[in-house]
């Protein structure tokens, strides 16, 4: 990828969990060689997509199709799902670990754990995976499977998705509404901190809810970072990030990444695809002014959510770059926002 056109690097995507559902290391065929979603290796080429985040999420036996047409509603609350068990939760894990590692036996990625793999990675055009799980269900409360997970590469994790686990709380799927919603860490959850900055595990804020992220902000040693997260002083969904919470990140030289998905985009929280990329570009304005030009990146949520018209997939990215250019954003923040920030942060979170 050359220096006028910056390969986008990503805070999260889902595309673990579509392999997984469309049939785990059989579907791999269709990641290589092309497949109806929104990430694949073809796609990831023609739009410039230099990799990300893959999240490694477990689902819960919910009717997905009901929760998103809620979604569209002008006002919603839906109920999160019930916990997980860590005997029901670690055999997708590592299913859907052993997913991203065939991709790299494949040839299709590369697994990164360190920064300096992830520039070769993205100097050479080569698809930059990290290991990341989205709620930590498959965590045990001794931690025996995150250090056991950090050795198979893992290097960055969310405490919970949205549902509540041992280690803490997360938000609700509402709207309008904020992250102040009830308790945040628990013991184990502090211990997780704790843990995971002595192993340079990045921390993922995205889903906890409000006091949750506190909690990490008065325990943890590292940058604050949400991988896929907007703000809520443009579009009120409880799963955005207050101003307050931007002020911490700034404070903390952490990092923001903006979610595609439309209900955490548009001013009135429905999750349909009509949104213009005008509307993301809001979202980057606010949180440049509140967290700096360093502090903020992408965080799509592909595969996972329903995103904008215009950038449907990986390949729509050049989209996206143009309208930066149009807004008026200059080469070097173009840059630094497609992947340069997301570095900076690594390198300051892995310590290498």
């Amino acid at each position: 990828m050359s220096d006028t056109v910056p390969a986008i690097f990503d805070g999260h995507n889902d595309v673990l969990l579509k392999l997984y559902n469309a049939g785990g290391r059989d579907a791999c065929d269709g990641f290589v060689n092309g497949r109806d979603g929104a990430i694949d290796l073809p796609k990831a080429r023609a739009g410039g997509f230099g990799g990300g985040f893959f999240a490694v999420y477990v689902p819960s036996p919910v009717d997905r199709e009901a929760r998103h047409d809620e979604m569209t509603q002008a006002t919603y609350d839906l109920p999160l799902p019930a916990p997980l068990a860590w005997e029901d939760a670690a055999p997708v894990v590592m299913a859907q670990a052993a997913i991203l590692f065939d991709l790299q036996t494949r040839g299709a990625l590369v697994i990164v754990r360190t920064v300096a793999e992830l520039r070769r990675a993205l100097e050479a055009g080569r698809l930059a995976a990290i290991f990341h799980i989205e709620g930590a269900e498959a965590i045990d409360p001794d931690l025996h499977t995150l250090d056991v997970l950090y050795q198979a590469g893992l290097r960055s994790v969310g405490p919970v998705w949205s549902r509540p686990t041992i280690f803490g709380h997360g938000v609700p799927f509402r709207y309008p509404s904020d992250g102040d919603i009830g308790p945040g860490l628990t013991e184990h959850g502090l211990r997780l901190v704790k843990r995971c900055n002595e192993l340079g595990i990045m921390l993922d804020l995205s889903h906890l809810n409000e006091a949750g992220f506190w909690d990490v902000a008065r325990h943890s040693d590292a940058p604050l970072v949400a991988t896929h997260s907007n703000a809520h002083a443009i579009c009120p969904h409880a799963r955005n990030l207050t101003d307050k919470q931007l002020d911490a990140i700034a404070e903390s030289d952490g990092m923001v990444g903006l979610n595609f998905a439309a209900a955490f985009l548009r001013d009135d929280g429905r999750m349909l695809g009509d949104v213009p990329v005008s509307q993301m570009l809001r979202h980057l304005d606010h949180m440049i002014e509140r967290v700096g030009e360093d502090r903020v990146g992408m965080g799509s949520d592909y595969d996972g959510a329903v995103v904008p018209d215009g950038v449907k997939t990986v390949a729509d990215l050049p989209v996206l770059r143009r309208a930066m250019a149009d807004h008026g954003y200059d080469a070097d923040l173009i840059a630094k926002l497609c992947h340069g920030n997301w570095l900076r942060v690594l390198e300051k979170t892995w310590g290498r």
